[in-house]
């Protein structure tokens, strides 16, 4: 038997050691909270499921996406502002809360400009929208992604089916000039309440009546307070799908491409859930007693924003640029 010698002992103590003292430390993944207004069931928090599992899928372990939903760090301009503090990394939007910071972009946000989902997805992937994505990201709102929420209807208390049966009635609005413009040419009252408070201000009478897309509908349980949703369709909601530009500015350019590449995909893919969501939702709305209708003379709630387009088009471009969007 060998003598182990007590040099021979500790050169072997020291090559044990050694590939625990040049093995690099793995980093801990870093952290991205994202905020969602809905909950898991919905394509707003899908979405951003997918986009986590696209991510790790080519950067393992790198990252932590926190997804908090249910509006629970507020409704959208709260999680705008929260964007741009950088106290949360990612989140979805309309284009109407971003208007506040980039006004351009209610020209996706005009009455009766687009016919369908084919329609606005013609808009969002040619040159408007991609000098969109420059503008909100000059922002802080890091826009890598469009999205499509569906059409926007009337919900009321009563069965509203004509712009004369707007008249006089107190309406919630997002709180953009497009919106309160838009309900004012129709004689209504608007008044601005972020979506988060719709329900309560419906329920106890400070609004009596607003417009969302099916999927929020639902969503929000508004069939609860306003059962009739009426399928006027007057605005088809765009969103976009972003990052806030410190968390951003903190990725490699291969996390950089990574994640453009998961938002693109993850944006395809909410449009896809959304078509169908909107088909579950209305069936949800029904079963709770919830009453789906049609808009009388439609050509009359098309001529009641002819207006709007003309108030809007110094802020949007000219109306030149209403009407090549409104035909391409």
């Amino acid at each position: 038997m060998p003598i182990v010698t007590r040099r021979t002992f500790v050169a072997g103590l020291t090559a044990l050691a050694l590939p625990a003292v040049i093995r690099p430390a793995r980093a801990a993944p870093r952290t991205l909270t994202v905020a969602s207004l809905l909950g898991d069931d919905k394509p707003e928090t899908k979405i951003w499921l997918k986009i986590r599992d696209l991510v790790e899928e080519k950067l393992p372990g790198r990252f932590d996406f926190r997804i908090v939903g249910n509006a629970a760090l507020g409704g959208e301009k709260e999680v705008a502002e929260g964007i741009r503090l950088d106290s949360i990394q990612a989140s979805l939007s309309t284009l109407s809360a971003l208007s506040t910071w980039v006004p351009e972009t209610q020209l996706f946000d005009l009455p009766f400009v687009f016919k369908d989902r084919d329609h606005v997805r013609r808009a969002t992937s040619g040159p408007i929208g991609e000098s969109f994505k420059a503008k909100l990201t000059d922002q802080g709102f890091v826009t890598l992604g469009f999205i499509n929420y569906g059409a926007r209807h009337l919900l009321a208390k009563e069965a509203v089916t004509s712009p004369e049966g707007v008249a006089g009635k107190r309406i919630r609005v997002i709180q953009s000039p497009l919106h309160v413009e838009l309900w004012k040419a129709y004689g209504a009252l608007p008044t601005p309440i972020p979506i988060t408070e719709t329900y309560n201000a419906l329920k106890t009478g400070i609004v009596d009546m607003m417009d969302l897309t099916k999927s929020a509908y639902a969503g929000f349980r508004l069939y609860e307070v306003v059962p009739y949703l009426i399928e006027t369709a007057h605005i088809w909601a765009t969103g976009a799908v972003y990052l806030s530009a410190g968390f951003w500015g903190s990725l490699s350019d291969e996390e950089k491409a990574v994640f453009t590449a998961a938002i693109s995909e993850g944006a395809n893919y909410f449009d896809t859930l959304m078509e169908a969501d909107e088909t579950t939702s209305m069936d949800v709305a029904k079963a709770a007693g919830g009453r789906i209708i049609a808009p009388e003379n439609r050509e009359a709630w098309t001529k009641g924003a002819e207006g709007v387009w003309a108030a809007m088009a110094p802020k949007v471009g000219s109306m030149d640029r209403i009407k090549a969007l409104a035909a391409l």
